[in-house]
């Protein structure tokens, strides 16, 4: 989730810098820097967003066993969600 903020912030930043300022500074193109921020926090936002989808995922394991005292059989179910 930090990735996502962090994301929205350099979007926010990078926009800033290309659209709302008019400011020149030798040797530095502020609009570049903009464009590059603006690039970086679509890619953190976008690998914010699949790393959290793929944190969802759930595991069922399923085991029967054979009582050896009366043959009686056990059925386990387990159900885990990995919510990191």
């Amino acid at each position: 989730m930090m990735s996502i903020g962090l994301g929205i912030f350099l979007l926010v930043v990078g926009a800033i810098l290309v659209w709302a300022l008019d400011i020149t500074i030798t040797g530095v193109d502020l609009q570049l820097v903009g464009y590059i921020l603006l690039a970086a926090g679509a890619l953190v936002t976008i690998l914010g967003i699949v790393l959290m989808t793929r944190r969802r995922n759930s595991v069922s394991t399923t085991r029967t066993i054979a009582d050896p005292a009366n043959g009686e059989q056990v059925t386990r179910r387990e159900n885990s969600i990995d919510d990191l």
